[in-house]
């Protein structure tokens, strides 16, 4: 999510109707194919797709985070609703009461949330929030992942650094990352969406070293998520789609600008390379196809 929001809420009508979006083309080849268009939601910020075993069946839903509110306000207005693949809500009241619900990521059935000042952690199975961590001196806590250890990172945009969540306790990790807000750790590695740029630190390096993969982003990065080839997507809160290719070619995939759409913090289905995006103040997520 991007650190200001304004105060605006932008007619949709025309975007919001689901019709030949499951065959219209976005973009070309790598490019997009629209899928659904799940309206209805409460200022959607973060899309988490999560597969489970329920009775012995494997349950894919995806997790949405609504601020419902304004965006740096400790109003209790946000929530978590839960959609199932194909768009339709299967609980829109899943979890209620947090502040502003931002990024999330799931460790050994629990659901981690980045919600303004602390992380809240959720049994998935029962929905009960089992714990609230607070990170020293946060203002604007914006996204979250795990590591193969259960170790939480978590982004702080305004104070422009980057958390660690580790034995239930929140310490500073790293400084200075301006504008830090999308996070992945994949093979030790941390990818940090940040400003116009995808960066990377070896989670082993002592250091800490900053290495910048693409740079050139024509808005603030909000969201990333693994292509799971050494290729990411990334997408801008002001309307922008972006793949990005190991070796740091950057190609447009959609921009929704123009139309005062927000492209806020994505989600992804590495089986059917399907990607989420919430809206924002469209008040929905939308499903696309990634053709490569």
């Amino acid at each position: 999510m991007k650190g200001s929001i304004p105060l605006i809420f932008f007619a949709l009508s025309a975007l919001m109707t689901p019709v030949a979006f499951s065959e219209e083309i976005i973009s070309s080849e790598p490019g997009l194919t629209a899928l659904w268009h799940s309206k209805d939601l409460r200022v959607p910020e973060s899309v988490l797709w999560y597969q489970q075993q329920t009775n012995g069946n494997t349950d894919r839903l995806l997790f949405v985070s609504e601020i419902d509110g304004q965006g740096s306000a400790a109003d209790g207005m946000g929530g978590i609703a839960v959609l199932n693949t194909d768009g339709s809500v299967r609980n829109k009241d899943w979890l209620r009461g947090l502040n502003a619900p931002k990024g999330m990521a799931v460790f050994q059935n629990k659901l981690y949330i980045a919600d303004l000042t602390e992380v809240v952690v959720v049994d998935i199975a029962s929905a009960k929030i089992l714990q609230k961590i607070t990170a020293p001196d946060a203002v604007f806590l914006n996204d979250v992942t795990a590591d193969k250890q259960g170790r939480l990172y978590i982004s702080d945009t305004r104070k422009n650094r980057i958390y660690k969540l580790e034995q239930n306790e929140i310490s500073i990790w790293l400084e200075h990352v301006a504008a830090a807000n999308g996070l992945k750790v994949v093979d030790e590695q941390l990818y940090i969406a940040a400003g116009d740029k995808l960066l990377k630190v070896d989670l082993a390096d002592p250091n800490k070293a900053i290495t910048p993969v693409a740079v050139g982003f024509a808005e603030r990065a909000d969201g990333l998520e693994p292509v799971g080839n050494g290729d990411f997507i990334v997408s801008c809160w002001a309307g922008l789609v972006y793949y990005v290719s190991a070796d740091g070619k950057i190609t447009e995939l959609l921009d929704t600008r123009a139309l005062k759409l927000n492209t806020a913090d994505i989600g992804w289905d590495q089986a059917t390379k399907t990607l989420y995006i919430p809206t924002f103040f469209g008040n929905s997520v939308q499903a696309f196809q990634l053709k490569l």
